[in-house]
């Protein structure tokens, strides 16, 4: 995606207002939000909590008319600390490390709403960091052309994805990167 503002570099921030139930949403670049944005104080108004992530998370505020899945959503708790799904809604963070695997199944839905559909990262990375994640990014592209191949019969071609994904794999594992 390319930035509104000036048309030429990546657009990797977004910014969403929601006022009066209307959403706007905008898509710059790193510079052009900082020069937009530098005196921009609407982030100063008083949002309460709750509006503020039901509105990110693209949820209606919570009462006794809720749709079924989310009063079953209701009802997910987190073994360790007792946390409800609705309390990490209305909070916005988890209480410990077990929620992330209580509340899996929920959280790509709550990444989607919350990132605009995006469930990649496309900003700026450490070098090293980068270099991990685009392996693994081919590692995972390997596989999913790998089943498409399995899928269309074609055994061979699968057969040397699969080689390919291992061996970058013992690249990845082994720390063998060198760039």
């Amino acid at each position: 995606m390319i930035c509104e503002n000036c048309k030429q570099r990546p657009a990797t921030i977004t910014l969403t207002q929601v006022k009066n139930g209307q959403q706007i949403t905008k898509h710059y670049c790193e510079i052009c939000s900082q020069q937009l944005h530098q005196h921009d104080h609407s982030q100063n108004e008083h949002v309460p909590l709750q509006q503020l992530f039901a509105d990110w998370f693209g949820i209606p505020t919570w009462s006794a008319n809720a749709p079924k899945s989310q009063q079953q959503e209701e009802h997910l708790i987190c073994p360790n600390c007792g946390m409800t799904y609705k309390q990490f809604l209305h909070d916005g963070k988890f209480n410990c490390p077990t929620c992330y695997d209580a509340f899996r199944d929920e959280l790509p839905q709550v990444m989607k709403r919350l990132h605009n559909g995006a469930t990649r990262h496309v900003g700026k990375m450490p070098g090293a960091v980068n270099a991990t994640y685009k392996l693994k990014q081919e590692i995972e592209g390997l596989r999913n052309d790998m089943k498409k191949a399995v899928e269309e019969e074609r055994f061979e071609d699968a057969a040397t994805l699969r080689d390919q994904a291992r061996k970058l794999e013992k690249e990845l594992h082994g720390g063998d990167l060198n760039g």
